[in-house]
């Protein structure tokens, strides 16, 4: 564990507030200028538009916990049935549902340079015994590879700016892990804890990686946003205005805007920090923004292919 550096002095704004029951992956989109963020319990997808300051509804009554761009510039939604492409006019595709057995019951996503995205799974149960998730790897032709097994909740993703390097949360474990990685095979190797938070902090949820390399997670329980070093080393936190910020990302003109979703609906588990309420305060449910001047980089695409049935074999 790291000496806690001093809260860092942040103005943290609101810009959507439509009560998500759990908001998640904001995503920037270059080309539109737009982010792209869901309410994974509410079965709602949104686009807020930077230049009008305005928010959509594009997708409803349709799961998505969390999303990619592709190259033919539909949205590639991850959820507890599988990969799908959407176009953003029909209905969407399925790419993937399960390999060899396991099911891609996904939560968290990304993709990586290749085109290829990376996902992980989760059957956390906190009332008993449950199966242990993977992170996967879908090619772009659809095909499916297990990375790496054994995790509870498995939560952010994201690569190093040289993309040797890819980190991962399992927020039940409480654990940031790092993998070295090879873009041109797609092979995960190497699993260390990066960052371990002891039980008195909240819980690893989604993250992503800066410019510079440094990590950033969100900080379910915890009511902040924390950045760490490329050996893992505290460098900041930030006091986000909700019990439970879940996910942030770096977009704006720029690159140096941080959204951060969080959720409403309260999720009480055993992993709660000693004295957490569950029951009263606010949790969140809102869309937030900051601007510290720190540079972030645009997300990799992936590269499927429109045509792509559902695979059910690797």
């Amino acid at each position: 564990m790291h000496s806690e550096p001093e809260p860092s002095n942040a103005t943290v704004s609101t810009i959507a507030n439509d009560g998500n029951l759990c908001g998640e992956c904001p995503l920037w989109d270059s080309g539109l200028q737009s982010l792209y963020w869901t309410d994974a319990v509410g079965r709602k997808l949104f686009r807020y538009d930077w230049q009008t300051q305005s928010r959509h509804v594009l997708l409803e009554d349709f799961e998505v916990n969390s999303c990619a761009l592709d190259e033919s510039g539909s949205l590639v939604l991850a959820n507890h049935g599988g990969v799908w492409l959407w176009n953003g006019r029909e209905l969407p595709i399925p790419i993937a549902s399960e390999v060899s057995g396991r099911k891609l019951y996904l939560n968290d996503c990304i993709a990586d340079l290749s085109g290829r995205l990376l996902a992980g799974s989760n059957f956390y149960d906190p009332s008993g015994k449950y199966e242990h998730g993977c992170l996967f790897s879908v090619t772009p032709d659809g095909k499916v590879e297990i990375l790496d097994e054994g995790f509870h909740l498995a939560n952010g993703l994201g690569f190093s700016p040289d993309q040797r390097t890819v980190y991962f949360s399992d927020s039940v474990a409480r654990t940031i892990y790092s993998y070295e990685y090879e873009t041109l095979t797609g092979q995960a190797k190497g699993r260390r804890s990066f960052v371990s938070l002891d039980s008195s902090a909240g819980v690893p949820d989604g993250l992503t990686v800066d410019a510079e390399g440094f990590v950033w997670s969100a900080e379910w329980y915890g009511s902040r946003i924390s950045r760490y070093d490329p050996d893992g080393k505290l460098e900041r936190r930030i006091s986000i205005p909700a019990k439970q910020p879940s996910c942030l990302a770096f977009g704006g003109p720029d690159f140096t805007d941080i959204f951060v979703t969080s959720a409403a609906l309260s999720e009480a588990m055993p992993v709660m920090p000693p004295g957490y309420d569950a029951t009263s305060g606010y949790f969140g449910g809102a869309l937030f923004h900051l601007n510290l001047g720190i540079k972030g980089r645009p997300e990799h695409k992936t590269r499927f292919r429109p045509s792509l049935t559902v695979k059910q074999k690797s």
